[in-house]
């Protein structure tokens, strides 16, 4: 990199997006967030610009299916590259709602397209998932693998790749870089910037969080009858600061022009009585858990082959299991309640904190139509 750039991170407020801006700010670049705030909450900003220590350029409340409202931020700042978070990302949720899936991901992607195309910006990272493989016969995947998406949040992101794969062919200025990662797991070391989903978590780590602290009975193992070692589902899971790391190298290192992709895993696969065993190691807290019936959409394995990204960056993930646990443990005993305020009883059980979340604000273009 060869001087700080102004980097628009939608879905910034998000759980990746938010460790991704921590990450850029730390290293020296300018951010700018648009975020709609439907699966995350203002606060997590206020704790990124106090882990990292600077502040962002701007951040937007905005959907990026909003063409003029997101013009208005490329209009406003000069954003050299993009990192596109935002989106619906459950694979449950997706089955019950195929509609407002592709409407959100394939249709906030080519909507951004768009604006980037009408501001002269040319550089993506995309959020990718490595869902896109499905049910694969052999393990671990490489970016070579044939995509056989199962479910609509799946063919959301693989119809995403398609349309990127489509523009970069036609035009030749766009670099674009898809990253596949694998189920980002942990929290920032700090215990103060971590994953904190609306309602009942989708993802397994944040709800073991919970049973483990006695806020939820139990864990809900969906099928024990998967052809893996234990009948559990086997997954990979890389820690979420080595995946915003993935995003900040993806944005530094020279790469041609074109379609990249490339896969985000540790390479080890975790099954979910394996980590649910890790997470009792790392908490020292019973998790509780009850075997319950497979969920439509899910797979039985899916492990990254990650040495492509070795072999382009000279990059591997850092840090083991024991470390994701650790991190989203020390996350959820500091944040009982996640980021909204906390009651006088968990005040009680935590070490106090003199120090202010910086003042921030927001404007937010509105579209005239």
């Amino acid at each position: 990199m060869s001087q700080p750039r102004t980097i628009l991170v939608t879905g910034g407020a998000g759980f990746i997006g938010s460790h991704t801006c921590v990450e850029l700010l730390s290293h020296g670049h300018d951010v700018v967030v648009v975020d709609n705030h439907q699966n995350s909450v203002p606060e997590a900003l206020h704790r990124v610009e106090k882990v990292a220590g600077r502040s962002l350029t701007a951040s937007y409340v905005l959907d990026v299916r909003d063409r003029d409202a997101l013009s208005g931020v490329f209009a406003t700042h000069p954003v050299d590259a993009v990192v596109h978070f935002a989106g619906r990302k459950a694979v449950g949720e997706s089955v019950r709602m195929p509609v407002e899936y592709y409407d959100t991901n394939v249709g906030g992607t080519t909507a951004l397209l768009e604006v980037m195309s009408r501001h002269g910006v040319h550089r993506l990272v995309f959020s990718s998932s490595c869902s896109v493989y499905g049910v694969a016969e052999r393990m671990p995947l490489n970016e070579n693998d044939p995509a056989a998406p199962v479910n609509p949040y799946a063919r959301s992101k693989w119809t995403c790749e398609q349309i990127l794969a489509d523009v970069c062919a036609h035009r030749p200025e766009f670099t674009v870089h898809a990253l596949r990662y694998f189920n980002p797991v942990g929290a920032h070391p700090s215990g103060n910037l971590g994953e904190d989903p609306c309602g009942v978590p989708d993802n397994v780590m944040p709800y073991i969080a919970q049973v483990a602290a006695g806020l939820r009975e139990h864990v809900t193992v969906f099928g024990d009858d998967w052809p893996t070692p234990d009948r559990t589902g086997v997954r990979d899971y890389i820690h979420v600061m080595d995946v915003a790391e993935g995003h900040r190298i993806a944005l530094e290192r020279p790469a041609p022009t074109g379609m990249h992709l490339l896969n985000l895993g540790s390479g080890q696969g975790t099954s979910v009585l394996q980590l649910i065993e890790a997470y009792h190691r790392a908490s020292g807290r019973p998790v509780p858990y009850r075997i319950g019936p497979r969920r439509p959409g899910d797979v039985p394995e899916l492990v990254a082959d990650g040495s492509a990204a070795e072999a382009v960056w000279n990059w591997r993930p850092t840090r083991d299991l024991a470390r994701m646990c650790q991190d989203s443990w020390r996350f959820q005993l500091h944040n009982p309640r996640g980021y909204r305020p906390q009651s006088l009883s968990d005040r009680a059980v935590r070490e106090p904190d003199a120090t202010a979340p910086p003042q921030h604000h927001r404007a937010a273009f509105r579209s005239n139509a």
